[in-house]
């Protein structure tokens, strides 16, 4: 292609310094040059890249599939969501949480910050554009970013020095494959579809997943006068979500300037033993692991109870083990146990995409679509590959990973 060729023989200071060049309309798949790095990505971590990029006098490009900021945020999140720590480990880069925000603001809070983020930086995606593929193009140095509108299903093609991957860790729900689920007639949803207990009162539920969502959605339907069963399938780490008057997490950061990761594990065992209780007796045994070196071995986040295990204590929260199958009303356990339910509800996480778009490059897991060893520290890859908010370490990673690749890009 004529414009490939163009592209070729312009350096990369003369292709920064241009204006995006927007090429004949009237010509097919003709593509659109951007100076500054494309980002895929309008949530939490593709607003602070584009922030942390203006900051230095870089314009980008935000792409999203959907037609809001934080989609994931905004339409696959239950109703009663705060923040599960305190405000200051979550604000992104440059601009902080309104000093009239509470520790661990609202859903509709986090949401209301987002969008003044955006308006402060003026930073306007291009929304209801999926990106179909992105491939890095040997021939002429730079990323050819293909996309289609939802709403015209026009087909664009943008082309650029630096992709920068945003969609985070959790763009797909994970569904798991229980024996018999076509066979169940009673309500079944992801989370991602929950928005409150209160469609479920007086129901029998059965919740498949004890992380944080899990368990919360738990809450939310015993506030709901709903009867919930928890379905444990394996070891998890519960913790206060406060100790000693500070946050669990900002408590542990606090000691890991100090101590070895171990100690500190140690300290939280301890003190969420004498503030929880034996949590095993409840059928919530702990890893072997202490939750913090779980959690940088292979990212695994610790509950931090917000309520949810003195409804288990009391009663109105059941507890089992796996799931054997599904019936048209019941769920046999692994146990043997047979009960009756008239919902389940899969809390079973989500997963990366990446894979799916991301073309010609081995740097993220067909697995779980996370970055792999090609990435150092889970942030930087080739030929202007970025990754932000995939380092399991919440928004307070993303902000750090928008950070250095602003840096990284400015002195490139």
């Amino acid at each position: 292609m004529d414009y490939l060729k163009e592209l070729e023989a312009k350096s990369v200071h003369d292709c920064y310094h241009h204006k995006i060049k927007v090429m004949d309309k009237r010509v097919s798949n003709s593509p659109i040059w951007v100076p500054g790095p494309v980002i895929v990505g309008a949530g939490p971590s593709g607003l602070a890249s584009a922030a942390c990029l203006k900051q230095k006098g870089i314009q980008s490009l935000i792409l999203e599939k959907a037609d809001c900021l934080a989609s994931m945020w905004t339409l696959k999140t239950y109703d009663r969501l705060r923040l599960h720590l305190p405000k200051q480990f979550c604000q992104l880069p440059l601009m902080p949480f309104p000093k009239n925000f509470p520790s661990y603001p609202t859903k509709q809070q986090f949401l209301a910050y987002l969008k003044n983020y955006a308006d402060y930086f003026d930073v306007k995606p291009a929304f209801s554009t999926t990106v179909v593929s992105a491939e890095f193009d040997h021939r002429c140095g730079f990323w050819r970013v293909k996309t289609k509108g939802m709403k015209k299903k026009e087909e664009v093609e943008y082309v650029s020095e630096w992709l920068i991957v945003a969609t985070g860790e959790n763009a797909e729900e994970v569904v798991p494959q229980l024996e018999g689920m076509d066979k169940f007639e009673g309500t079944m949803l992801h989370t991602s579809f929950y928005k409150s207990g209160s469609m479920f009162s007086g129901k029998n539920v059965l919740v498949v997943g004890c992380g944080n969502s899990g368990m919360e959605v738990c809450l939310d339907l015993c506030n709901h006068n709903a009867r919930p069963t928890l379905v444990v399938r394996d070891t998890v780490h519960i913790l206060p979500q406060q100790m000693l008057g500070k946050s669990t997490f900002g408590l542990s950061m606090c000691l890991l300037k100090c101590f070895p990761i171990r100690f500190v594990d140690q300290i939280l065992l301890i003190m969420s033993h004498l503030m929880l209780g034996d949590t095993s007796q409840f059928g919530l045994n702990r890893p072997k692991l202490g939750p913090l070196e779980l959690k940088n071995l292979n990212g695994k986040t610790p509950v931090l109870d917000v309520g949810t295990l003195a409804q288990i204590r009391s009663g109105n929260i059941k507890v089992c083990r796996g799931i054997q199958r599904l019936a048209k009303h019941t769920v046999e356990f692994l146990d043997g146990k047979v009960e009756n339910f008239d919902a389940i509800i899969l809390a079973t996480g989500y997963k990366s995409n990446v894979p799916s778009w991301l073309k010609g490059s081995d740097m993220f897991s067909e697995k779980d679509g996370l970055p792999k060893k090609p990435f150092p520290n889970g942030w930087k890859g080739e030929n202007g590959l970025y990754a932000v908010g995939f380092t399991k370490r919440g928004l307070l990673g993303a902000s750090i990973d928008a950070k250095r690749i602003a840096e990284d890009i400015v002195h490139s």
